[in-house]
């Protein structure tokens, strides 16, 4: 039976910035998304690790504290398998994201109506992630392609959308979207330490350059 590929949430698509905490403490995750909400992210990726119940409460609580309000949108990152991606569906993620290019994964996501951004890197790796059902295939690791790769890959894949993620920062950021990505995954930049002040300016940061590259201004 064949499934529509689930689009990509307003969320995302309106301010073009996932947000990615990896290994944050437990006390550390609602200070962090209240900035990044008053920043203007609308996308909070909650990474998947050796931290096991730690990041799936963190992922239930954010879903329930801001999901359901519709403040936030929670996801899982980082998601290897197929009983990893469960779990954190389980526990409210609402998007699911890989390092890695699984079919399987892809498929099995799609079919539960769940957008899913596998990691790509190669133009082959692009294509098979979309036909697949990803609802955009994230550009990883971004830093080493550089946004002059993404400007090619818009020839040959116009239709495909792409979200640069790893070592992308507010500079960066500006240049991806400017060269055709739909949006960018920021994450240690971002994060700035755990220093809520600073999340939230970083947050209002990259929301402001994508909204200039998207207009084609540039500072």
């Amino acid at each position: 039976m064949a499934h529509s590929r689930p689009p990509i949430p307003d969320a995302i698509a309106r301010t073009g910035v996932i947000a990615i905490g990896r290994r944050l403490a437990p006390g550390d995750v609602l200070p962090i998304a209240a900035a990044l909400i008053r920043g203007g992210v609308e996308a909070f990726e909650i990474t998947m690790g050796s931290e096991g119940d730690a990041t799936l409460d963190a992922i239930e609580s954010l879903s329930r504290d801001l999901g359901r309000a519709g403040r936030l949108l929670v996801g899982a990152g980082t998601v290897l398998d197929r009983p990893s991606a469960e779990r954190a569906v389980a526990a409210g993620a609402r998007f699911v994201v890989m390092p890695h290019l699984d079919e399987s994964l892809v498929r099995w996501a799609t079919e539960q109506e769940v957008p899913v951004f596998p990691g790509a890197f190669t133009p082959t790796e692009i294509l098979a992630a979309w036909r697949a059902g990803a609802s955009a295939v994230k550009l990883f690791p971004a830093l080493v392609a550089g946004p002059a790769f993404v400007r090619e890959l818009r020839g040959p894949f116009p239709d495909i959308p792409l979200i640069p993620t790893g070592g992308v920062s507010v500079e960066s950021a500006e240049e991806f979207v400017a060269a055709g990505a739909v949006a960018v995954g920021l994450g240690s930049w971002l994060m700035a330490g755990r220093d809520v002040t600073l999340v939230e300016s970083r947050a209002r940061s990259a929301v402001e350059a994508v909204a200039r590259a998207r207009s084609g201004v540039r500072l």
